[in-house]
């Protein structure tokens, strides 16, 4: 039982270190406790990608720099009701299921003009919005002003401890 992270560079705009950003997300999901059988992914995508994405699922035009799908489907169980059991005497109880976490879709020229606009390293941008991207397909949101407090704290805490003891400084 092991947490998987897959990733994918779908644009050629940035350069990007698929490993680093999949030790990241690892690390993040073992602060929060995240064990067993699960799987999530990164994806670095362009503007266009993002922004059909932005639009498809959310209503909005223009590209974002970060979007997250979490999979909300229920995982159905085959074998009898209710105890979810085997098929019948002397058949092997079923594993449990996968946990698909979901998606993390970035886009990296966002993430650039981000790090420019807020005075920090592209690298520190993108760590945020990767830590943000997860912690949103682990029920966190920011919709209230206390939502966002609460998950705000929680990512500067998460990139301090497992990206660099000085995130979030000046840009050099």
């Amino acid at each position: 039982m092991a947490v998987e992270l897959f990733g994918a560079n779908e644009q050629h705009s940035v350069d990007i270190d698929l490993d680093r950003w999949i030790d990241l997300g690892a690390k993040v999901l073992e602060a929060q406790r995240i064990s067993g059988d699960v799987e999530m992914n990164i994806l670095f995508v362009d503007e266009d990608a993002i922004a059909a994405l932005n639009e498809q699922f959310l209503g909005k035009k223009g590209p974002t720099d970060v979007l997250s799908f979490p999979i909300e489907d229920e995982t159905e169980f085959t074998g009898r009701s209710p105890d979810q059991g085997g098929s019948g005497p002397g058949s092997v109880p079923l594993a449990a299921p996968t946990t698909l976490l979901g998606d993390v879709v970035i886009c990296p020229t966002i993430a650039q003009s981000n790090a420019i606009a807020h005075d920090t390293s592209d690298d520190d941008e993108t760590a945020l919005l990767l830590v943000h991207g997860i912690l949103h397909l682990l029920g966190h949101d920011h919709m209230e002003e206390q939502e966002a407090e609460v998950m705000e704290a929680l990512e500067r805490k998460l990139l301090t401890e497992h990206f660099s003891s000085n995130w979030g400084a000046p840009r050099q």
